[in-house]
């Protein structure tokens, strides 16, 4: 349940805004004046604040710029028994959600409640959505490997070049990928992904280049595949390596021609589409046992991206902790807790076959079930 900071020198105010508070289910928390409410409101968090303005020591306006100053992000409603429509504007411009006039209309409360709350939980989903969707495309690290790979995306991104993305699992092969489209002259066109090991291979082809209606069995229905669908933009095609052969021809053909056949048609249908690849596997000696096309290798590795091992850049390992602490933290709506030094360490001492991917995974581990400090010891314990 919400909890609410009430502000008021007027013990009858405080007092009868908080039997009203708590019949509705609310938690609050009084304060007798507004250098009290500052230190309340800058060491809880609240999800939503009511401030007197006329009070002895620190006004109700005073109070609002300091709490804004101290970037307590709550709303904040100011109530006043002088009001007037120049009090009303300096409080909304100073950053106040809303202004109610004393004696205090109790549907006008409950409603401005009701409000200020929906617009709190909005502010927070944004947030973290926005965070979501930050972490995807960021490279964290300072090492010289990372850095060798922010430079290789920075000067091919501005091109038309395909990149063939190497690496091992969970070292953020998709998010190279990510970041070479962001910075294209196609960002502003889609992104389409396709993991080519998580497709059966009987359905590959309908999948990349569609299918007409009664094609197969469950064509019900035309179906665009993932190149049109990538038109004018990029696709990019994870893990083809594990993409059968008879897909490879295909995906080979579109690339001298630039154009596509859907599935149980023989229309020709033109795309403008850059590729970007990406593998785990060693396509050279895939090429040697039969199971990848030497021209489509060829094709896909006009410039090679190789992203290295959590293992080859442990000095990144503090910064990526912090990074993940950050994020995990702002996600769960927690106070962003810390790593001791022994617990980089103890992080840094251990290997990585899983990779960032691991990383994340332990450092989530340790923030849900270790105290405000990680420790040494509890990486021992709980990595």
């Amino acid at each position: 349940m919400a909890k609410i900071l009430v502000i008021d020198d007027e013990r009858s105010i405080r007092n009868t805004l908080k039997d009203i508070l708590d019949f509705e289910g609310y938690t609050v928390v009084l304060a007798e004046n507004g250098r009290q409410g500052l230190q309340l409101a800058t060491e809880n968090n609240f999800d939503l604040i009511f401030s007197d303005i006329k009070m002895p020591e620190m006004d109700g306006i005073e109070l609002l710029n300091a709490l804004r100053q101290a970037e307590v992000e709550s709303p904040i409603v100011m109530i006043s028994g002088h009001g007037n429509i120049e009090t009303a504007v300096e409080c909304i411009r100073s950053g106040a959600f809303d202004f109610i006039e004393k004696p205090i209309d109790l549907n006008r409360l409950l409603v401005t409640v009701k409000n200020a709350l929906e617009k709190k939980s909005l502010v927070k989903e944004t947030k973290v959505l926005r965070k979501k969707v930050q972490s995807k495309n960021q490279m964290i690290g300072e090492s010289e490997a990372i850095k060798h790979v922010r430079e290789m995306i920075a000067r091919v991104a501005p091109t038309e070049a395909r990149v063939l993305i190497t690496g091992a699992n969970g070292t953020g092969k998709e998010v190279v990928a990510r970041l070479i489209h962001e910075q294209s002259a196609r960002a502003n066109e889609p992104l389409v992904e396709v993991n080519c090991a998580a497709i059966p291979s009987e359905l590959i082809e309908s999948e990349l280049f569609g299918h007409v209606k009664g094609a197969f069995t469950s064509a019900i229905k035309d179906r665009a595949g993932k190149f049109e669908q990538a038109d004018g933009g990029t696709l990019f095609l994870d893990e083809i390596g594990d993409m059968s052969l008879a897909a490879q021809a295909k995906v080979l053909r579109a690339l001298q021609e630039s154009e596509i056949t859907r599935v149980g048609s023989d229309k020709a249908i033109k795309v403008n589409v850059r590729i970007l690849a990406a593998t785990n596997k060693d396509l050279q000696h895939e090429i040697y046992e039969g199971r990848f096309r030497e021209d489509l290798f060829h094709r896909l590795n006009v410039i090679p991206i190789n992203v290295p091992r959590l293992d080859d850049r442990k000095e990144d390992i503090p910064l990526l902790v912090n990074y993940f602490t950050e994020q995990i933290c702002a996600e769960q709506g927690w106070a962003k807790k810390t790593f001791d030094r022994s617990a980089i360490a103890a992080l840094q001492e251990r290997s990585w076959p899983g990779n960032i991917r691991e990383l994340r995974n332990v450092v989530e581990r340790l923030i849900i079930l270790c105290g405000n400090n990680v420790s040494g010891e509890d990486v021992k314990l709980y990595s």
